[in-house]
Formats: structure tokens, C-alpha cells, sequence
């Protein structure tokens, strides 16, 4: 028997601490989902949080530990992993209470209707409710507790003033403290490729097939287009290390630092991966069993799963569907319109509340990132707030307490962030030498002072909203896409996923335009802004074939939408017209 279809979409990374203890949640439910390994303070924090909540014993790892980074995340993973198992076994114990856990489960799934009349039919026969206990003690699907390393963030670590060697960098640390965990989940790399991170993953077993040819510990790539799916899948199968799923991400993006291409558009990048998966399959099979064999390892006991997901701006059911079935999605990621769940994430009310409240002027493409990566944000955070009045004071900068970030080196030997006080102040400093006319001074100013720190400002609400103590000048930035604008009401993760499958519509009634084409109103906006930096500067070659590129793709992806919808939706033909009239500026003729 077999009457359960799992979910058709997953959770990805919120910020830092927005996801940090989601799978706590939502896993028992059947539902996957991501947290993020960059801050190893909060999970510290929240590990201590959890222990006490659940009545585990918790001893606490503070910096004098060797190896602390990595320990605190394995033992996080540990509580996680642990807690998860006891809903899920109170879950199972509840198969026949009305209004219980199992019922709360049966009520989230896709086919959630047609469930209820098989059990309802069940609970008729003995015989068949026995089967179904059976069948729900040995086969109920429960969500990944999967976690996300970003490989750029893995930052060179220090003791005594000595450098450390390779494998306590941050990424290197996070990733041996997943390795040494208990759990059978997956790792998502994001932020592009780092070779020597990827074979680091070498010296972890559980990346591997265990005796029977199974997999404990599974790779994830997020992947901006298919060519960086193609080098990469190879480089890892000629590892002897399989990618499970290839996770492709829009430049709309779920949230947080955004990747944009060189204006090639997400349905094209869709209809590559739809074309080409076959290939990308058997080129990395067969490196991949040739590796096993040569590094005299289990071959896998089956041919391993190749999945390949989406993720970034959708935001109806009708999208939800439409990835799946026109593109041979296996799930469909929504992040952005969790944010206004509660249930599910970790948010204090009033950053959730300003959420709720935000409509498209409100969520912005920033600067605020001081790693220099476009960062989606929303205007009034606390955190914005308080650097505003930090500038204004004289005090621009925060004090960087956590250092994830550190990776300038403009003004000193050792690394600095530049969101710190020390960078801006010294940046600033350099500023006011250079007697630049007011309105370059101004523009020059803002964009010093715009970087956040994101180590504290993506951990802090978590934190709020557990009661757990913050300090004053620790505030609040958080990370929604924009797709969250057409989402105005706080919801239930019931809501949540009815909306998902269509059962009801949490959106609000103004226009939304579609997924596609709010990526494509994005880069329009991107091109035009360099197109009117390079007018300025019309001798910078380099520039001017990127942006011929940059036209040439968006004219590409431009046919491609037209041809996609002009017999099945002239709706969205229409509109992507009326947004083109708006960019004269992209039929430039380049000499």
C-alpha cells in the first residue's frame, strides 16, 4: 500500500538564522528543508535553547574548545536530528487520534482529499487500519534536515595570532561538523565552486557509499545555469562523490544575496537543464563509478537518484505546476513567502509585522551586503535604522564581533569587513581626501556606509524571538525577495501549503506579474543601469562586450517567452510587450 505522495516542494535556507531550526518544525511533517552552517554562535545558542527545552543534556562549547566550530555544529545537528525523531515517533503513535499529529500530516500533503476518504474507508476494516499502521510505523516519509555551506564564506581562522591549517577555515569547519553528525541528509554548497573545499569532502566516508552501497550523506549543488552543473558534476563524480540534486535558482533568487547572470533568463536555463539532463546523468555516471572503482570503494547499490529542482520568485500554484510538469521538476522551492510563517521559521513579531506590511517599494536590491553581492532587502529594518543614526553621529560602522565576513584588504594585511567600524572609518577617511564635488562625495558616501552587518543582523531575530538576550547594538536585517510583495497575510503552514497546491490563495488582489517576467523586469533594470554607467565611459571595452552579451542573451530569453506562451497564456505575452515599451534603452545598436 502505498497512498502517500510527498511533497512537491521544499524549504530553502533563510538568511542565517531564519532557518536555523526549521526542520524542528516542519521534518516530522514530511516537509524538507535547510539550515544554514555560517554562524556557529546562534546555533550554540540555540542548541542551548533546544536541550533545555526537550530535556537534553547540554554542556557548553566555548572558544577555549579545540575545534570548537565544528563541534558546535555536530552537536546542534545531534539535537536537531534527535528531537526530530521523537515528534516523529509521537506522530506515529497518533495514526488513530482525531485531531492528532498524523492528521496535521495527512492535512499538509498534495493529496490530501483523496487521503482522508482512504483512511475514512480504513477505519471500516480492522484489518485494512492495521495495514495502515503497519504501513505508516516502516514507511512514513520525513522530511530532510538538510544544511547549507556557502563556499566563498570560508574565512582563514587564527589562534595565538598563528594561522591555522586549511581544514579550520569556516566552510571547511562547517562541513566536518556536518560530516561528524548523525544525520541522513544532504549538504547544499552554494556561492559558486571552491576545489578545494570539494575535496575536503574526500576525507568524510558518508559522502560515500557505505557496504551495501548506500549514501548517509548526500551533495546538493545550487546552480545559477547548466553549464556550471555540467563542470561541476564532474568534478565531483571524478571524485567518486555523486550530486544527488542540482538545486537551479532564478536571479529573482529566494531571498538574501542574489547571482545574476550575464542576462541569460531562468525559462531558457529550465529548458537547457529539461534537454540536456540525460547527458548530464550519463557523463557523470560513468565518471563516477570509475572513481569508486579506483579508490577500491562499494559501487552504489543502485543507479544513484539525479534530481533537479527550481527555486526563486514563484509564487502561485499555477508556477508551482507549471515547473513541474513543462520542465520535469522533481520539487519546487518556496522560501520568500515563508517568511510570513511563524510556524515554520524563527522571526520576533516586529520584523514579521513589517513584513507583512511590505509592498514593492518597499523590497529593494541592495548594496548592504559587505561582501559586494547584490542582497535583497526590505526598507526599515532595525538594523537600518541604527547604521543611519550611527553615520549621522559620527560613528559609521558596527563593531564586528563575529568576523564571518572579513575579507577586505584595502587598508590592512589582515582581513576586515567592510561593514566594521574599523573599515568604514579608515574608508571615510580616504573619502574626505579626495575633495570630490558634492553630488560624487554623496553618492560615494552612501554606498560606504549602506554595508550591514549581516553576521549579527540575519542571527538576531532567531534569538528575539526565543526570549534569548541580545545586546543593544545587535539589530535586525533580513532577506526577502521580492515576492514577497503580493504576500500581505501572516499564515499558518496549513495555509501555507494549501496555497502551494492550490487548495487556496493567500495572495493579495493586486496585479502580479509573472514569475518570469519579474526576473526579466530585473535584469532590464540591470542592464539599464549599466548601460547609462557605460555611456558615461564608452572606452571601456571589456564592458562594452558583456553588455552586447548581456543584450543578446535578454534577446534570446525575450523570443524564447514569446514562443513559450503565445498559444497557452497571450496574457503573459501581452504584459511582457508592455514591460519591453518601458526599455528603449535595450534596442541600443552597439558599434
Amino acid at each position: 500500500m502505498n497512498i502517500f505522495k510527498n511533497h512537491t516542494f521544499h524549504i530553502p535556507v533563510l538568511g542565517v538564522g531564519y532557518s536555523v531550526d526549521t526542520p524542528v518544525k516542519v521534518a516530522p511533517l514530511g516537509i524538507s528543508s535547510v539550515i544554514s552552517l555560517v554562524d556557529d554562535t546562534t546555533i550554540e545558542k540555540m542548541r542551548e535553547f533546544y536541550s533545555q527545552k526537550f530535556d537534553i543534556p547540554f554542556k557548553k562549547i566555548t572558544h577555549d574548545v579545540e575545534d570548537f566550530r565544528a563541534k558546535r555544529i555536530t552537536s546542534y545537528l545531534n539535537v536537531v536530528d534527535e528531537i526530530v525523531q521523537r515528534k516523529v515517533a509521537e506522530l506515529k503513535n497518533s495514526v488513530s487520534e482525531v485531531g492528532g499529529e498524523f492528521e496535521k500530516y495527512l492535512q499538509l500533503l498534495p493529496d490530501a482529499t483523496e487521503i482522508r476518504k482512504k483512511l475514512n474507508l480504513a477505519q471500516k476494516s480492522r484489518e485494512a487500519a492495521d495495514e495502515l499502521r503497519k504501513w505508516v510505523d516502516s514507511k512514513l516519509h520525513v522530511g530532510s534536515i538538510d544544511v547549507n555551506i556557502m563556499t566563498k564564506l570560508d574565512k582563514t581562522n587564527y589562534k595565538d595570532g598563528v594561522e591555522l591549517p586549511a581544514e579550520h577555515n569556516d566552510a571547511h569547519a562547517a562541513l566536518r561538523g556536518f560530516a561528524n553528525s548523525k544525520l541522513n541528509s544532504s549538504l547544499v554548497l552554494s556561492a559558486g565552486m571552491s576545489p578545494r573545499l570539494y575535496s575536503y569532502i574526500e576525507n568524510f566516508k558518508d559522502f560515500f557509499p557505505d557496504v551495501n552501497g548506500l549514501i548517509q550523506k548526500k551533495i546538493i549543488l545550487k546552480v545559477s545555469d547548466f553549464r556550471s552543473a555540467f563542470v561541476q558534476g564532474k568534478i565531483f563524480a571524478g571524485k567518486g562523490l555523486w550530486v544527488s540534486e542540482y538545486r537551479i535558482e532564478s536571479g529573482v533568487n529566494c531571498g538574501g544575496h542574489a547571482f545574476p547572470t550575464n542576462g541569460i533568463l531562468f525559462g531558457p536555463i529550465l529548458e537547457e537543464f529539461k534537454k540536456n539532463r540525460d547527458q548530464l546523468y550519463e557523463t557523470c555516471i560513468g565518471l563516477y563509478k570509475a572513481a569508486l572503482q579506483k579508490k577500491e570503494m562499494p559501487q552504489p547499490a543502485e543507479a544513484p537518484e539525479m534530481k533537479v529542482t527550481a527555486q526563486g520568485g514563484v509564487g502561485t500554484a499555477e508556477e508551482h505546476e507549471f515547473l513541474i510538469e513543462n520542465y520535469g521538476m522533481d520539487r519546487v522551492g518556496w522560501a520568500t513567502p515563508f517568511m510570513l510563517v511563524p510556524e515554520v521559521i524563527s522571526i520576533d513579531n516586529e520584523t514579521l509585522n513589517l513584513l507583512a506590511d511590505a509592498k514593492e517599494d518597499d523590497l529593494y536590491y541592495s548594496g548592504l551586503s559587505p561582501l559586494g553581492v547584490p542582497f535583497n532587502s526590505v526598507r526599515g529594518t532595525s538594523m537600518n535604522k541604527q547604521r543611519f543614526e550611527l553615520a549621522q553621529n559620527g560613528h559609521a560602522g558596527t563593531v564586528c564581533t563575529k568576523g564571518f565576513l572579513k575579507y577586505n584588504t584595502e587598508f590592512t594585511e589582515k582581513p576586515i569587513c567592510t561593514s566594521s567600524r574599523q573599515y568604514q572609518t579608515l574608508k571615510l577617511e580616504e573619502l574626505a581626501a579626495m575633495n570630490l564635488p558634492e553630488a560624487e562625495h554623496k553618492k560615494a558616501y552612501e554606498k560606504i556606509i549602506e554595508r550591514e552587518c549581516l553576521c549579527n543582523g540575519l542571527s538576531t531575530s532567531a534569538l528575539l524571538s526565543k526570549d534569548i538576550p541580545v545586546k543593544p547594538i545587535e539589530k535586525v536585517t533580513i532577506c526577502p525577495g521580492p515576492n514577497l510583495a503580493w504576500f500581505s497575510k501572516v499564515s499558518t503552514l496549513k495555509e501555507m501549503a494549501d496555497h502551494i497546491y492550490g487548495r487556496l490563495n493567500l495572495l493579495d488582489n493586486r496585479h502580479r506579474p509573472h514569475m518570469f517576467l519579474k526576473e526579466l523586469s530585473m535584469y532590464l533594470d540591470i542592464f539599464k543601469e549599466r548601460m547609462e554607467n557605460f555611456m558615461q565611459n564608452q572606452q571601456d571595452s571589456k564592458e562594452l562586450k558583456q553588455l552586447q552579451a548581456f543584450q543578446q542573451n535578454l534577446f534570446d530569453g525575450i523570443s524564447y517567452y514569446q514562443s513559450l506562451f503565445e498559444e497557452k497564456k497571450k496574457e503573459v505575452v501581452e504584459e511582457l510587450d508592455q514591460l519591453l515599451a518601458k526599455y528603449p534603452a535595450l534596442n541600443y545598436a552597439f558599434k
